[in-house]
């Protein structure tokens, strides 16, 4: 790709030029990283140098059970995600088909999203303890809403003419509640990945209470020690592990949904453009 495709308005770009701008990307961060910490404008104490984290990240792969740490902590993620779908989903088509319901649950459930979770954190210690059915329910909480909401506008978003045809063909309002998830899951399930970031993102604070186990624990116990080397080692180590479990999800979107990924490249105005040369062709 030429330089100057680089600044046309909405100009997409290949996947080999995507790929070069995130090694780039990288590279500058690591380099300021490493340049800041050489040059000792920051504290070397408490920001260790790149190859000193290295280093620990090994440390943590070979004596502290790295996997098995990341294993516990995706699972707790995993326990609040499946609760949080078995009720954000049915209760958002609900909410999606009748609008009372809407006007009933959304004035608790909006404000909800904008509160920050940790200011929960005491209360559901003191409700659940500190053991693992509060790191569970917390998780809950603070991913729940926010799935609630994408069902919402996803159940929203099913054309009305679907609907009017399924009531015109004599469909009751079961199968037309049923019709609406069908129409939305596709949209709902590619929401997952950002509420699976949500749910590393607070995995984190709930296992720095009275955990054994788990990423944020792992980088609890380092700072307690004053081992920073360790702690930056644990950070990195938890955004791999939230980009390995998010590419899984886009994965499997992809096999579960494969017309969406169609549909999205034929939106390009080029690629819309070669397809319809084609159809003509034929």
């Amino acid at each position: 790709m030429r330089v100057q495709h680089l600044f046309e308005i909405r100009r997409g770009v290949s996947k080999r030029t995507q790929v070069i701008l995130a090694l780039v990307s990288w590279t500058l961060v690591v380099l300021i990283w490493y340049l800041l910490t050489r040059l000792k404008m920051v504290n070397p104490f408490t920001v260790p140098e790149p190859i000193g984290v290295v280093r620990a990240f090994g440390r943590l792969w070979t004596e502290y059970d790295l996997a098995a740490n990341v294993f516990h902590s995706w699972w707790r993620i995993a326990q609040a995600f499946f609760w949080s779908a078995i009720v954000a989903i049915p209760l958002g088509i609900l909410m999606g088909g009748f609008p009372w319901l809407h006007d009933l649950v959304n004035p608790i459930a909006e404000p909800m999203r904008s509160m920050p979770i940790t200011a929960f954190l005491p209360a559901f210690i003191a409700l659940f303890g500190m053991e693992e059915t509060m790191k569970i329910a917390f998780l809950w909480f603070g991913m729940f809403f926010y799935l609630l909401a994408v069902v919402v506008e996803e159940a929203n978003r099913v054309d009305n003419s679907l609907i009017e045809t399924a009531l015109t063909l004599g469909a009751n309002r079961h199968q037309v509640l049923w019709l609406m998830f069908r129409a939305a899951f596709p949209s709902i399930f590619g929401s997952f990945r950002i509420l699976y970031d949500i749910g590393w993102t607070y995995v984190i604070l709930a296992e720095m209470v009275n955990a054994r186990k788990g990423v944020g624990y792992m980088v609890e116990a380092a700072r307690k020690v004053l081992d920073f080397d360790r702690v930056y080692a644990g950070i990195v180590a938890i955004g791999i592990a939230a980009f390995l479990f998010r590419y899984m999800l886009t994965l499997a979107e992809r096999w579960l949904f494969p017309w969406r990924r169609v549909s999205v490249q034929t939106s390009h105005p080029a690629v819309a453009v070669v397809t319809a040369k084609a159809h003509h062709a034929k």
